[in-house]
């Protein structure tokens, strides 16, 4: 595998970085601190996500103050291109994977957990073995070494792939001990099935059975002989109940014959009223025709039919009809226009109307602003005078604050700085006073002393005894000091004083001059404001001629329309004059239709009359054509009542009573025999399947005794498998230990003896539980433990390298390794060590690891590089960023 690319974005101390890598050996080159080791973890968590965060979250990778970040890296593994990108979200106070994509060169896998097991597979390591292998971290160089032999055991042999060994190992023990387990059950299962066997054997099953089955048919023949008899029982009640059924149907027959005969003959009379009822009706209707008849003359009359082409007939009314409403149609249609006319005419006077109220009310409004703008106008000129008068009295004003500056100590304009100069001298007399004061008080605590130690009877100097001492003296120096100090300090109060009146009046005279700006900007302010009014006087001048102007033109138009409206009046006059005349021909019309139309309901319903006048004599003769079946009918029945009342057998009925009573008595009691007879051959049949149950349960027994007999055979011979495979796993992962052991060695010494160039030390020894053992020339066996500091750091870089190769080697062309990284290798060596370690890096180079990236703040580790990344760090931000370098070889061909 090789690292081609890395791109990072709010990847803790990085904003931005993209950094491509190289083959070789790559330094990361920076100062403590500058976020090279973050370089290296952020590969490490592309490829394994979370698990690659020890006790961290993905909350500590996104960059403090940031809500995103990206990781990108592209690498190749056995000439192959892989990408894989991450991107982390903050949602409320937790971080989340947003995107987690493996492009791979024929899939792509999408997911934290897939990708990451992806990788595993591919590189043949998880996250635990990647740090053990291949990525020495910070802190981590003597991980192995200070790890126990068991520890140490598990991280080589899982990264030599012994660990799947003695999985398979622990496997084929488990399942030893599986099979062992259902074996001692299936043999504890073996041996009930022969106790059970042996008791069903013992029962003699196949007698009891013979014994059952001749029981059951002799139970069998008897019910089948009571059934026989029973069923002979059955057929004379049968009989028996044949016959009284019959008499009771003809019974009943004969009853219904009477409810027929007499239904029948209600209908005939009902029907006969019926047709007596249909006469008077037929009569009726005919009346109703002949007065339909009179009436259509009478309105024929109305309507003047005599004249017509077609006679009084239904073809002349129909004719007439569409006459008329066609004319109708046609005045319709003419009303119609002549209200359209009207309507559209009021529309256009209304209109005309509305328009001369707009036009003589925005005469009115231009008239009213016209107005509005002549009262401003007096106003403005008004407002001009005052202005001008005001601006009068500013320039008074301010002439009278410049006149205070006349007999002034100093010229209008200098106030303020005359001001600051008196303030000034004040605080630097105030000072004085108060030094002054201080040694007043000096010189009164000393004059108080002195007197204090006169009265003690001792020298106010030096505090000895001074009886008659010229010494006393002092004490009138001391008073005469300080009358002079008050004398110096009253000087000071009074010009102090004098100061103080000078201030007023400057401060009077610095208020002078703010009012000379104030008033002079107030002035500013009125000259403007007065050149502006000016300017608006005018321009309403002009608006105020201009609003009379368009009322005149406004009112004019007014005028206009509204005579227009006028003249549209009188067209509304000759239109409704017109819209008379049509309503009332259409009156005349409309009285017309409603008598033809009258005359053709009359020929309608004469004509329903003589349909309906028929339909009763039709029904009149169906209803006797009726009658006569009815009474044929009638005749037929009453023959048939005769007939079934000479049928009437007493003395065959009583008979057939007895038997039927009899047969039912019998058979009562052959049932209850039967049913006792049924209990008994149940019984006998339940226990014939209880013994053939038995039988089959033995059958089943034996079965299952022949099968668990096999099983415990096939579970013996699996049970030696397992311990035989178990054993062979172990022997296979000593044997495959003990060659890595001896190849580990030599590999170790090999690496050891190469970048070492201390000559007390002889070699190095590895015994199959990876206990490590160093030994002096003189034969001295040392724990690892028991080097320095360096050389424990530098002993353990070389097993990581030993390993690194023995695994190089042993799958190379299968699953190539990955860079080899050494994340400051140097924290614990001297500069002697450091130049080994330079040594050992090479060595690993010129053995066949294509990439190699070491992260130091080592100068020396940089003469190593092939490539070089500078990393430094922004103070103001505390951003790191990156700057691709050149090794000091290149840099040094390149100066010459």
């Amino acid at each position: 595998m090789r690292v081609d690319r890395v791109r990072l974005l709010n990847f803790k101390c990085y904003g931005e970085a993209d950094l491509g890598l190289e083959r070789g050996v790559t330094v990361v080159h920076g100062v403590n601190g500058s976020g090279k080791s973050t370089l290296l973890e952020a590969v490490f968590f592309a490829l394994y996500g979370s698990k690659a965060l020890d006790d961290r979250t993905l909350d500590d990778v996104i960059t403090t103050g940031e809500e995103e970040s990206e990781i990108e890296l592209w690498f190749t593994h056995d000439s192959r291109e892989y990408h894989v990108e991450r991107r982390l979200k903050l949602r409320g106070d937790r971080a989340t994977t947003t995107k987690c994509v493996l492009e791979m060169p024929t899939e792509t896998v999408e997911g934290a957990r897939d990708v990451r097991r992806e990788v595993t597979e591919l590189l043949r390591m998880d996250a635990e073995a990647f740090v053990n292998c291949a990525y020495v971290r910070q802190g981590e160089v003597n991980k192995l070494i200070h790890a126990s032999p068991s520890d140490r055991q598990d991280m080589i042999d899982d990264l030599l792939q012994l660990g799947a060994l003695e999985e398979y190992r622990e496997r084929a023990s488990d399942a030893r001990l599986g099979v062992k387990t259902v074996l001692d059950g299936q043999r504890e299962v073996l041996e009930d099935l022969r106790k059970q066997v042996e008791q069903k054997e013992a029962k003699d099953l196949h007698e009891r059975l013979n014994g059952l089955e001749s029981r059951r048919t002799d139970v069998r023949e008897e019910i089948d002989r009571f059934e026989e008899q029973r069923e002979q029982a059955r057929q004379t009640l049968e009989t028996a109940a044949d016959v009284l059924e019959r008499h009771e149907e003809t019974r009943e027959e004969i009853e219904r014959l009477d409810e027929e005969i007499e239904d029948l003959r209600s209908k005939v009379s009902e029907t006969e009223r019926k047709r007596e009822n249909a006469k008077d009706e037929i009569r009726d209707l005919e009346s109703q025709r002949e007065e339909l008849a009179d009436e259509r003359e009478e309105l024929l009359a109305e309507v003047n039919l005599e004249d017509a082409e077609n006679g009084t007939g239904d073809e002349a009314v129909e004719d007439r009809i569409e006459d008329l409403e066609a004319r109708d149609e046609d005045l319709r249609d003419e009303l119609e226009e002549v209200r359209v006319a009207i309507t559209e005419t009021n529309g256009e006077i209304e209109r005309l109307r509305e328009e001369a109220d707009d036009l003589e009310a925005q005469a009115e409004q231009a008239r009213a602003d016209a107005d509005d703008l002549e009262s401003k106008l007096e106003a403005d000129e008004e407002a001009i005078t005052d202005r001008e008068g005001k601006l009068e009295e500013l320039d008074e004003q301010i002439e009278a604050a410049r006149e205070r500056f006349a007999d002034a100590p100093v010229d209008f304009g200098d106030a303020a700085e005359h001001l600051e100069s008196l303030e000034r001298e004040r605080d630097e007399l105030t000072d004085e006073i108060g030094d002054v004061t201080a040694d007043i008080r000096t010189v009164e605590n000393a004059i108080e002393e002195g007197e204090r130690l006169l009265e003690e009877g001792k020298c106010p100097e030096c505090g000895q005894p001074v009886e008659d001492s010229p010494h006393v003296d002092v004490l009138e120096e001391k008073r005469e000091e300080r009358d002079e100090l008050g004398e110096r300090r009253d000087d000071l109060e009074a010009e102090h004083d004098e100061l103080d009146d000078r201030i007023d009046r400057a401060e009077d005279l610095r208020e002078a001059e703010r009012r000379v700006d104030r008033l002079a900007e107030n002035r500013e302010n009125i000259e403007q404001l007065l050149a502006e009014k000016r300017e608006t006087l005018e321009e309403r001048r002009e608006q105020r001629d201009r609003l009379r102007e368009e009322a005149a033109a406004y009112e004019d138009e007014a005028a206009e329309k509204r005579a227009q409206a006028d003249d549209l009046e009188e067209e509304i006059a000759d239109h409704r004059s017109e819209l008379g005349a049509i309503n009332t021909e259409r009156g005349e019309i409309k009285a017309s239709l409603e008598s033809l139309r009258r005359i053709a309901e009359i020929d309608d319903e004469r004509a329903e009359l003589a349909a309906e006048i028929e339909n009763r004599r039709e029904r009149r003769d169906d209803w006797q054509t009726m009658n006569d079946e009815r009474r044929e009918t009638l005749s037929s029945k009453r023959e048939r009542k005769r007939d079934l009342e000479s049928e009437f057998d007493e003395e065959r009925i009583e008979t057939a009573r007895g038997d039927k009573e009899n047969a039912e008595q019998y058979i009562a009691k052959v049932d209850d025999k039967l049913e006792e007879l049924e209990e008994t051959r149940t019984e006998i049949q339940n226990a014939i399947g209880a013994a053939e149950r038995e039988l089959e349960e033995l059958e089943e027994l034996r079965d299952r005794l022949e099968a668990i007999e096999e099983r415990c055979e096939r579970l013996e011979s699996l049970y030696d498998e397992a311990e035989t495979l178990q054993a062979t796993y172990a022997d296979l992962r000593a044997e495959l230990r003990q060659r890595n052991v001896e190849t580990l060695e030599r590999l170790l010494n090999e690496t050891f003896d190469l970048v070492y160039q201390n000559d007390s030390y002889a070699g190095i020894d590895l015994d199959g539980e990876y206990r490590l053992t160093v030994y002096q020339k003189d034969g001295e066996a040392l724990e690892p433990e028991q080097l320095s500091g360096g050389e424990r750091a530098l002993f353990n870089l070389s097993l990581r390298c030993a390993i690194y190769r023995l695994l190089a080697e042993g799958v190379e062309g299968s699953a190539p390794m990955p860079p080899l990284i050494l994340d400051e290798p140097t924290v614990f060596l001297d500069s002697g060590h450091v130049t080994q370690l330079v040594s050992l890096v090479e060595s690993m180079r010129d053995l066949g690891v294509e990439q190699i990236v070491v992260v130091s703040h080592d100068e020396e580790l940089v003469g190593a590089a092939d490539s070089l990344v500078r990393v430094e760090k922004d103070a103001t931000s505390n951003r790191s960023r990156l700057e691709r370098g050149e090794p000091p070889e290149i840099e040094l061909l390149a100066s010459d």
